[in-house]
């Protein structure tokens, strides 16, 4: 008996610190303080464990430039998290496969705002693709969903 007292209080121990252990992940998503979306879709990324530090900005433009975001692949607002650029209504689960993946690449993008993406309200009408964040004009799909 006094084994199993000393085997669930162990174990109680070890549940009570595990939260500790998966911290959320940092975000810094920059928006413009109007956009309602970008509100409902930091949500969306507090929901799937990510930390998101709201930054309101009247220049997104400015923000954009300095990430290398193209306008080709322009989404409504910009988030980074470590070296990587997630731009617009990017599903948490795909970030969650970069990072996880550690992906040699820039970072994903959902250029626009379309309907059903997390963050737009409504039924999307067709899939949404994630695109790799490139230079390139000619956008290379990472995901659909």
């Amino acid at each position: 008996m006094a084994i199993l007292k000393r085997t669930l209080a162990a174990a109680m121990l070890v549940a009570v610190q595990l939260p500790a252990l998966a911290a959320a992940v940092p975000v810094k998503l920059y928006k413009n303080p109007n956009c309602g979306c970008c509100d409902v879709y930091a949500d969306h990324l507090k929901e799937n464990g990510f930390a998101v530090q709201m930054i309101n900005t009247n220049d997104m433009a400015t923000v954009k430039t300095k990430h290398g975001v193209p306008e080709h692949l322009e989404g409504c607002h910009t988030a980074t998290i470590g070296k990587y650029v997630f731009e617009g209504l990017i599903p948490a689960n795909q970030i969650k496969k970069v990072l996880a993946e550690k992906m040699p690449i820039k970072g994903l993008s959902v250029p626009g705002m379309p309907v059903g993406a997390p963050g737009m309200p409504g039924n999307k009408k067709a899939p949404i693709h994630v695109y790799y964040l490139t230079p390139d004009s000619a956008p290379k799909i990472f995901a659909s969903f």
